[in-house]
């Protein structure tokens, strides 16, 4: 009944997955690395004065991104053949014999993944979404030099009931705040009655104060214009001063404050959350991938059809990558609620793994 009956046995399995799975992902970035800066070389060094050194900037950026994508395709593909060549040399056998049953020979390969996932996780958080933020901003500059961040938000846009709002640029905090070309659509059950447009707008004990104010009457087809229009309404200066979140770009311990601060201010946050909770899932994948590869190493067909069942695994691992994919994307455009969104297809497969290795198995 213990969760290791050998520690030589669990030493030796552990280090076969990493090994493994570490040669495999070695592999694949630097496969990856080269196809990749062989497209984006040529961009890069067209840009005048980019050097060779800035070509190895691209790559420290792009190297950790590769990393945190491929790393649960480098468990599965270690997990593979780790036991596949326990399998082959009979050793699942000898285990077997000595009165070792397939959760316990599974069980150290589980606990080497759940390390795994915690330096996943430790390292997206830490490294990555700097990388992402880092690279985002140099592409968008053309490789060329990156303008340093204006202070002011661009092109923000708040619901406040039916009605729109759009604002060109937004300045300053709390009654300070400044709204500069704005636009509102005045809205009754989604039909459009008039829209606003101003220079500028102050936040009042109503709702906002329109300086230059064209109001056009969509039913009518006429148009006013006042200097100063007060607009009666609910939105609050947060909901414009509350900077634009991009999970990709924002650390765990910071984007759940951030997301707080949304929800405060009135936002829709369902894509954030989802994004929050993947954060955790996505890596934690990684101690599927033991239980869904170990059909290469136990299954009901013992007569040498290895690779019919290392194949069955690696579908199994790649139907769960996709599914966990479509899932997020479902949560991104808020199809289905956060938590299915991010757990959803990893308790499908922990089920789907555990059911198989049960009904051929124990």
């Amino acid at each position: 009944m213990t969760l290791f009956p050998s520690r030589t046995i669990a030493l030796y399995t552990a280090k076969l997955l990493l090994t493994r799975s570490a040669a495999f992902l070695a592999g694949l970035v630097v496969i990856l690395m080269t196809l990749d800066l062989l497209g984006e070389s040529s961009k890069i060094l067209a840009v005048h004065g980019n050097t060779d050194a800035d070509l190895w900037h691209y790559i420290g950026l792009r190297v950790p991104q590769l990393i945190a994508l491929f790393l649960p395709f480098a468990v599965l593909l270690g997990t593979l053949v780790a036991l596949a060549t326990l399998n082959a040399n009979s050793e699942v056998i000898i285990f077997k014999a000595a009165g070792i049953s397939a959760h316990q020979i599974l069980f150290p390969l589980i606990l080497a993944a759940l390390g795994i996932a915690v330096v996943n996780f430790a390292f997206n958080e830490a490294v990555v979404v700097k990388a992402n933020k880092a690279l985002a901003e140099w592409q968008a500059a053309g490789y060329g030099k990156v303008a340093r961040s204006s202070p002011a938000q661009s092109e923000v846009w708040v619901r406040s009931g039916a009605d729109l709002f759009h604002a060109e640029t937004v300045t300053g905090q709390g009654a300070n705040t400044l709204l500069h070309g704005v636009t509102i659509y005045v809205r009754d059950h989604d039909k459009l009655v008039s829209f606003i447009h101003a220079s500028e707008a102050r936040p009042v004990a109503s709702g906002w104060q329109l300086a230059n104010a064209g109001i056009f009457d969509v039913a009518r087809g006429v148009e006013r214009r006042q200097a100063l229009y007060d607009f009666s309404s609910d939105a609050g200066p947060d909901q414009f001063t509350t900077t634009t979140i991009t999970p990709a770009y924002t650390p765990f311990w910071k984007l759940l404050p951030a997301i707080a601060e949304e929800r405060a201010a009135g936002k829709r946050v369902t894509p954030l959350v989802a994004a929050a909770n993947h954060k955790i899932s996505g890596p934690l994948s990684a101690i599927l991938m033991p239980l869904l590869g170990s059909v290469a190493a136990f299954g009901l067909a013992r007569s040498g059809r290895l690779f019919v069942r290392a194949v069955t695994g690696m579908g199994l691992g790649f139907a769960f990558f996709v599914a966990d994919n479509f899932m997020v994307a479902m949560g991104g455009f808020g199809t289905v609620p956060p938590l299915l969104a991010s757990w959803a297809a990893f308790l499908l497969f922990l089920l789907i793994g555990e059911a198989v290795l049960f009904r051929s198995e124990e």
